[in-house]
């Protein structure tokens, strides 16, 4: 019985030995992405960000952290012309980085995360090729 409740945390908290990269780089990022049409509420933005990932983190599950970075994903998706560009595919590559690393957990994590990842890869290969472009 011990070990079925040590196999059993293990795999609850697995997502947290994940890359660090996400809650280190995205508050920025996504304040970068939601301020674009007000740069002077960055600041704010980027603390109130970076206090909701610290609770996910120590608070939150598996699932409510997949459900975090599918709302960022949104986010990137739906990125204007005033969003930063280099913003949009960092924040891009990151959270794509993240899901891709999921096929090592354990859970369906990875399978849940498949339509993200196909609309990760559509986004920085669209702004990929508008930086070759010159644009």
């Amino acid at each position: 019985m011990f070990n079925d409740l040590r196999v059993s945390a293990h795999t609850r908290l697995a997502w947290l030995a994940l890359t660090p990269e996400p809650e280190r780089e995205l508050p920025t990022l996504v304040a970068a992405l939601r301020c674009a049409a007000d740069p002077a509420a960055f600041t704010a933005a980027r603390s109130a960000e970076a206090a909701r990932v610290d609770r996910l983190v120590l608070h939150g599950t598996a699932r409510s952290w997949r459900r975090y970075l599918h709302e960022i994903t949104a986010l990137i998706r739906s990125a204007g012309p005033l969003a930063p560009p280099d913003a949009v595919l960092t924040a891009a590559e990151v959270v794509l980085d993240h899901h891709r690393m999921l096929i090592g957990l354990p859970g369906d994590g990875y399978r849940r995360t498949a339509a993200d990842r196909v609309a990760l890869i559509d986004v920085i290969d669209a702004r990929n090729q508008e930086q070759e472009e010159g644009r």
